[in-house]
């Protein structure tokens, strides 16, 4: 490895752009080298994982609404989703 090891830091700096694939191939080298030595940032990119996995099955399609729901919730559910 002939560029300098990445810190726990830098590799956090980068783990969006890891996981959507766009890393050079050199960064991609030394982010992958990191994990390869510390056990720590990898258990924090398999939660970062999981984090990604569930925020996508929360804001999968949503169900209907039941007809006994109050219009009002409804209406504040909306507003608060748009304020997010």
């Amino acid at each position: 490895m002939t560029q300098p090891i990445l810190t726990c830091r830098e590799l956090i700096d980068f783990i969006a752009a890891y996981l959507d694939g766009e890393l050079a191939p050199t960064e991609r080298e030394r982010f992958e080298y990191h994990l390869s030595l510390c056990p720590q940032c990898v258990h924090y990119l398999e939660s970062y994982r999981e984090t990604q996995r569930l925020e996508q099955l929360a804001c999968a399609a949503d169900d209907a609404v039941p007809a006994d729901v109050p219009e009002d919730l409804v209406a504040a559910i909306l507003a608060a989703r748009t304020r997010s």
